[in-house]
């Protein structure tokens, strides 16, 4: 992530009051983004966008991506150079109980948000952000590259499939000349993060248990996830959102942010160090009863990212999940949840500028 690239620019998420969203923005403060927020009210109280008080140091405008007038005037107001789009209904088994929402959400507010940018214009880059289940998932061993069918079997799955095809045709028909903006999508893995409370997501749940002193309820402890911590497809997006801006359609594409190989690992074993860093006693048990279809092997070959970007995973598993133990621990106790998510971001770009980044296509080299 380059802080002089990225000083004053005047940029525009969607998604903004949600956990990567929240995350996106401290990290676009600490780099000296100008960001408009466009987004509903937080989907969690508490949430990290409440405590890190990032609605008062943003521009943050209250809106539904399904809403397009909405979203045009509102771009049409703020003139974005670069659009970074995450708004989204974001969880798989709320997609089972209202697939309408997630299709409107997921699918007409992306086609929302890419025709307002083309009908304003002035936008130079746009990144937007799916997920690993966008792929028709086969459940294979191998992860699976950008050139892959799209699919899903879940209605959360699907809508994301669905909004890759769309990013695809305004690619094809609007965006794709040169000297118009550019447009990308970023594909990541399950990301995990301190200030996280959503509903029927793993480590949220892991921890809701730990704070209460009963025991965290598994339904597929043998489903295995690629987890990452949240800041590492964060500055995949920025990396991408920077050479897109600086090289237009030569990286006008899909791209994956997963982690390394051996951080796809099964849920039980996520919750075995979980309960092993938290004390005090925590455990875990399976719970029993009818679940909807979830994928049990999902992985993601992130070797284009690697070879193209110069980006690759700073942190490992073991570390994201200690980070995100430290934060909660530390927030409990009183601390700042602003100051602890600050001090995680400088600690993560401490490890970025490790690496010295190369010319693009290159990849990287570490620093001597």
């Amino acid at each position: 992530m380059n802080a002089e690239f990225w000083r004053g620019k005047q940029v525009f998420v969607t998604g903004h009051t949600g956990f990567k969203g929240a995350w996106l923005c401290l990290m676009l403060e600490r780099l000296g983004a100008h960001v408009c927020g466009y987004a509903l009210e937080s989907p969690t109280r508490p949430s990290l966008f409440q405590l890190t008080q990032i609605g008062e140091r943003v521009d943050s405008v209250h809106g539904d991506v399904r809403n397009f007038e909405r979203v045009r005037q509102v771009i049409q107001e703020r003139r974005p150079e670069i659009v970074l789009h995450l708004a989204a209904q974001a969880l798989v088994r709320r997609s089972y109980r209202d697939p309408l929402e997630t299709y409107s959400t997921n699918v007409l507010g992306t086609a929302n948000v890419l025709e307002a940018v083309r009908q304003v214009g002035g936008v130079r880059a746009i990144v937007n952000v799916t997920s690993d289940k966008c792929y028709q998932n086969q459940e294979t061993m191998w992860g699976y590259r950008e050139n892959e069918p799209m699919g899903g079997h879940d209605p959360y799955s699907s809508s994301k499939g669905c909004a890759e095809l769309v990013a695809d045709a305004y690619r094809k028909s609007f965006f794709g000349a040169a000297g118009g903006a550019a447009l990308a999508s970023a594909r990541a893995g399950n990301v995990i993060g301190g200030g996280d409370w959503a509903e029927d997501r793993l480590i949220p749940d892991c921890l809701r248990a730990c704070s209460a002193g009963r025991a965290i309820e598994i339904r597929n402890p043998t489903s295995i996830r690629p987890w990452q911590l949240v800041l590492e497809p964060l500055a995949g997006y920025l990396r991408l959102a920077e050479l897109l801006w600086e090289h237009g359609q030569e990286f006008a594409e899909g791209w994956n942010f997963g982690p390394a190989d051996q951080d796809a690992r099964p849920v039980h074993a996520i919750v075995n160090r979980i309960t092993e860093l938290w004390g005090g006693g925590a455990a875990w048990r399976l719970t029993g009863g009818e679940h909807p279809h979830e994928a049990h092997y999902l992985k993601l070959d992130c070797s284009k990212a690697r070879s193209r970007l110069g980006w690759q995973p700073r942190t490992d598993l073991d570390l994201a999940l200690r980070w995100i133990v430290d934060w909660h621990k530390r927030v409990a106790a009183g601390a700042d949840p602003r100051g602890v998510s600050l001090e995680q971001i400088d600690q993560f770009m401490a490890l970025e500028r490790q690496a010295r980044w190369t010319r693009p296509g290159a990849g990287f080299a570490i620093a001597s």
